[in-house]
């Protein structure tokens, strides 16, 4: 393009220059984004601008008196889009996708959690809108020149070619690139966060359709699949819980990194560690959780299937079908619910609960809360464990049930008469005040265990607590590595990934308390139970294996792709071996890339198709309803 034709979109280059510098800018100092040569840094660097220019670019085809001001429209909801992507990275460390932008109706709930993720240089991010806008003003850019076809056609090439340019160099440096939907930061690193969006919209529509086109073949491979990966159960603790109740703790935030741990000499989960003892514990059991953190962890734990890469399962299927546990149980006679004392409708719960077939969810109407009782998001834990036990006192037995605490939530409030520990001393504050939440967590749990042993529930019980996702993420590293004593490497990030997973059985483990090495995940907590209630679930679609199986594979894969084995991690393309934290021969992580992969896109397909509809009983009731349909035509 000529000098002149530069000229008349001057405003539309200052525009994406000052786009261009404040996107990198946020790049590398509100996303972590890992780099490993100076390749990927200049891809880093020039990602922005093909969608900057193609944006603004749309402009031309305006009259002139419209041009800038479209450009300034778009910068600001240009700017406003990378703000939503900071705040939401700042405790999710993951970027937004089109389903989480569904999830509004949580906002109302999210109180404190948002408000402290906005910092005061966030106005930093409209310096550039001011300076338009002041420019928008002077004479010299309210009369433009109309460009000729020529020139029009000059500048979309030129956009094509900055974003082949882009495109072939990432290509280039990471092969098959396009086909890792769930690996976000690779695809933000190589095309930007806003071609991402755009990449995002195209998944959407693509697996709208998916359900539309599914029918039950589409199944078939996925069945032989699991068929073929299924383990038979220990004999000697099968059925060992048999018709007892069985009561899940899903405790909010709780990482691994804090059991058995000490901060200025005192424990900080003494209750936990001593309950450990009297327990199976599994110390490398990990959350699987993607962008619907606690939600992700209740369907994971209920379908044995993986939480979707994008948004959460609660909000973009609840429609499917699905045979959760509790519908399970129900053939056995038993009864099922859900303690949860926040609002019904918060992650779509109502809806998903109907559709898991739990006959009965106690939620915030059902527990009596007052300003004294609470704190951050709700009723503390301690008042809701102790109203919570009077409920569960007056269940039809055998029953299923889960109950999800609150206090340890971020932003990690506490009062100080609730402070049984000191704060962490570093330059986190979501840190520093997680180890008191952490620790009035224990106390609150040892409190549910003293309330519950003068029932009758107790004895006759399977009691299982489980971390339910990370509490903090790598945004805060520099912390964590003072808390450890060691440098956070992608390697020690996915082992901080690890959660507490204890099976307590009154009369059993009391006396033969056991700690497991093998490496599991929340997707095995179902066949798990299963098992230890002599269920035999083999003619269900799940991806999960009886932890206590002999012939279980050590191995779990993360939403992102990172997955562990017994003596490796995989994640960001490395493998690792556990024994050093340091990279090894990626031939040795190679026999699980595949399985890791296939797993994650069976699970996607199983939801996205709603394909659950065609199994089982679900199938016959699919075929009626066609049936009666016919007749009716």
């Amino acid at each position: 393009m000529r000098k002149k034709s530069f000229s008349k979109i001057s405003f539309l280059l200052l525009a994406t220059l000052f786009l261009w510098i404040k996107t990198y800018i946020v790049y590398k100092t509100s996303f972590d984004i890992k780099i490993e040569n100076f390749t990927q840094e200049f891809i880093l660097f020039i990602n922005p601008l093909s969608f900057l220019l193609l944006l603004f670019g749309f402009g031309l085809f305006l009259k002139e008196k419209n041009r800038n001001r479209y450009i300034f429209g778009a910068s600001i909801f240009v700017t406003v889009l990378l703000l939503a992507n900071m705040v939401f990275y700042r405790f999710f460390n993951d970027f937004l996708t089109i389903p989480v932008l569904f999830q509004t109706s949580n906002m109302g709930d999210l109180g404190s959690s948002i408000t402290n993720l906005f910092l005061p240089t966030d106005i930093l991010m409209f310096v550039d809108i001011v300076i338009l806008y002041w420019l928008l003003r002077k004479p010299a850019f309210r009369t433009l020149s109309v460009l000729t076809k020529k020139e029009k056609s000059a500048y979309f090439l030129l956009v094509a070619s900055v974003f082949f340019f882009n495109l072939g160099l990432a290509e280039a440096e990471r092969p098959q690139l396009l086909t890792r939907s769930f690996d976000r930061e690779m695809l933000v690193k190589n095309i930007s966060v806003f071609n991402f969006h755009i990449y995002d919209a195209v998944l959407q529509s693509k697996t709208s359709a998916q359900r539309a086109l599914a029918d039950s073949d589409s199944l078939t491979e996925i069945e032989n699949y699991v068929n073929a990966n299924r383990k038979e159960p220990q004999e000697d603790l099968f059925g060992i819980a048999k018709d007892r109740n069985v009561i899940l703790l899903s405790l909010e935030s709780l990482q691994s990194f804090v059991i058995n741990e000490q901060l200025n000499g005192e424990e900080i989960t003494p209750f936990l560690n001593d309950l450990i003892n009297e327990s199976y514990y599994f110390e490398n059991f990990y959350h699987q959780t993607g962008q619907g953190k606690t939600s992700d962890s209740e369907f994971l734990v209920d379908n044995s299937l993986y939480p979707l890469g994008r948004g959460a399962v609660f909000f973009t299927n609840s429609n499917n079908e699905y045979t959760a546990t509790p519908e399970i149980l129900k053939e056995h006679g038993y009864y099922s619910s859900i303690f949860h004392a926040n609002n019904k409708s918060f992650w779509n719960r109502d809806l998903m609960y109907q559709a898991f077939g739990y006959d009965r969810f106690f939620d915030v109407n059902d527990y009596v809360v007052t300003e004294e009782n609470s704190i951050g998001w709700g009723l503390k834990d301690i008042d809701f464990f102790e109203q919570s036990v009077q409920h569960m006192d007056e269940l039809p037995q055998p029953f299923y049930t889960r109950l999800i605490t609150l206090t340890n939530h971020f932003p990690f409030e506490l009062g100080e008469e609730d402070r049984l520990i000191d704060e962490f001393d570093s330059n986190s504050k979501t840190l520093n005040q997680y180890i008191p939440t952490v620790r009035y967590m224990d106390e609150s749990v040892k409190r549910f265990f003293e309330e519950l042993k003068k029932t009758d529930v107790y004895e006759n019980s399977i009691i299982i607590l489980y971390g339910d996702h990370y509490g903090i993420s790598e945004n805060h590293n520099v912390a964590m590595e003072k808390f450890l004593g060691k440098e956070i490497t992608p390697f020690e990030s996915i082992q901080l990934q690890r959660v507490p997973f204890i099976v307590h059985i009154p009369g059993v483990t009391d006396k033969e308390p056991q700690t497991f090495t093998k490496v599991a995940g929340q997707i095995d907590i179902r066949p798990t139970i299963m098992s230890l209630l002599g269920i035999d679930a083999s003619d269900q679609i799940q991806f999960g294996t009886d932890v206590f199986s002999e012939d279980k594979l050590s191995f779990t894969v993360l939403r992102d792709g990172s997955f562990i084995t017994e003596n490796n991690i995989y994640t960001k393309g490395f493998c690792y071996d556990k024994e050093t934290g340091e990279p090894t021969d990626q031939s040795v992580c190679e026999p699980y890339m595949e399985k890791a992969k296939q797993e994650l896109n069976y699970s996607d397909e199983v939801i996205y198709g709603d394909l659950l509809r065609f199994y089982g009983d679900n199938a016959t009731e699919v075929d009626e309803t066609k049936a009666a349909e016919s007749k009716v035509e």
